[in-house]
């Protein structure tokens, strides 16, 4: 196989193992969950609060593609050591890859933040 087909087959094992595709299968949680507000009406939740082992699927996803963009910008990092690419084009794969990084980074922080309220607050 070229290396294009390991490569998105190495990529998309990633993206499914991350994302929990295993504790899913033998689980089977609800793809997202419920709470009631203070007036009664349910309202839809993505993350499972205060469960660290616990996780609904759109969660699992979420966090997964996190995950994968981040190291996505790691990819693109090492792209702009090739002596051939144009100093702009280097710049922009630069920019690019930090800020996929920056971005799956706070995202994830976040994530963590709504799993866990009150996690590495002092």
């Amino acid at each position: 196989p070229s290396a294009y087909t390991v490569f998105a087959f190495v990529l998309l094992s990633y993206f499914l193992v991350t994302g929990g595709i295993i504790y899913d299968v033998i689980v089977e949680p609800p793809s997202v969950g419920s709470t009631t507000d203070e007036h009664g009406h349910t309202r839809p939740v993505a993350f499972m609060p205060y469960r660290v082992n616990g996780q609904y699927i759109m969660e699992g996803l979420a966090s997964s593609f996190m995950f994968t963009l981040g190291g996505a910008g790691m990819i693109i990092l090492d792209q702009t050591h090739n002596p051939l690419t144009p100093k702009f084009n280097r710049l922009m794969l630069q920019f690019v890859g930090f800020g996929a990084m920056l971005m799956s980074f706070g995202c994830c922080w976040i994530f963590m933040r709504m799993k866990l309220p009150g996690y590495l607050q002092s």
